[in-house]
């Protein structure tokens, strides 16, 4: 917080910056520093003790394969309660004016961070290294920017790094790294770090594939300019008008919010 507060009074007289916006923002890095301190103290206490402890205990049972759907649900959960993945989604939506809507893209990167977690925990028990996921995976993003359309490339890779936020981080990692030093011939370090990889990973892929099969905005709305343009056609002409050339704009456009497009057919007056 001290960096952070020393470029906030290095910036001030520059922008010239408002006394009450700087009161606010001291209070505001205040309750940060509080909050963060709190949350670090938590997770130190809570989350990574019990996640290690939820690792040993799946490895030690006889059904150590129910590390893949409980990984599947920590992932989808851990995910799905990221304060910085809801922050994400709800600046997608007013950016896109409501396009994208926030609850599609939330499902959407929990549901990819709990099958890469579920795909984890299967990669501890049978034991093969984590390049055979890695390097797959990013060949097939980068195959997949090109069918992709481009409003949701710079979300992906964003995804990418909220979706590795604190909750999701400590908690699906310490159960990994338990499992690995619970289960014979496996490596807590060689076998247990590298799931946050395929949880940044996923995000990329799942929002890629979102762009792919999401209906594009631009062609619905040259869809709809046309149905606009046909009925105004219709009740012109049944008006008694008759069509003009081509790019002359005439007649009353108020019914079509004073958009007639100009490589469109518009009326005129008989």
């Amino acid at each position: 917080m001290l960096p952070l507060l020393v470029l906030l009074l290095f910036f001030r007289p520059i922008f010239k910056l408002p006394r009450r916006l700087i009161v606010n923002t001291l209070k505001g890095l205040a309750l940060a520093f509080l909050g963060l301190l709190l949350f670090l103290q938590g997770v130190k206490v809570g989350f990574l003790p019990v996640g290690r402890e939820i690792g040993v205990a799946l490895a030690a049972s006889p059904h150590r394969w129910s590390l893949i759907p409980i990984g599947f649900l920590l992932g989808f959960t851990a995910t799905f309660a990221e304060p910085a993945v809801r922050i994400l989604s709800s600046q997608v939506e007013i950016a896109s004016s409501g396009y994208i809507r926030a609850s599609l893209l939330l499902y959407t990167l929990s549901l990819g961070v709990a099958l890469v977690t579920a795909l984890g925990m299967a990669r501890i028990i049978i034991g093969f290294p984590i390049h055979y996921l890695v390097v797959p995976g990013y060949l097939l993003a980068l195959v997949m920017l090109k069918f992709s359309q481009p409003a949701f490339t710079g979300i992906a890779f964003d995804s990418a790094s909220v979706a590795t936020g604190p909750i999701s981080v400590t908690l699906i990692m310490a159960v990994a790294v338990g499992a690995a030093a619970q289960l014979e011939g496996r490596d807590p370090v060689l076998d247990g770090f590298g799931i946050v990889a395929l949880i940044a990973l996923a995000p990329i892929l799942l929002v890629l594939l979102l762009g792919i099969v999401y209906p594009n905005q631009s062609v619905e709305g040259e869809e709809e300019d046309e149905d606009e343009v046909e009925m105004f056609l219709a009740e012109e002409t049944a008006a008694g008008k008759k069509p003009a050339a081509a790019g002359e704009v005439t007649g009353n456009t108020g019914e079509m919010n004073g958009k007639v497009p100009l490589n469109r057919i518009s009326l005129r007056e008989e």
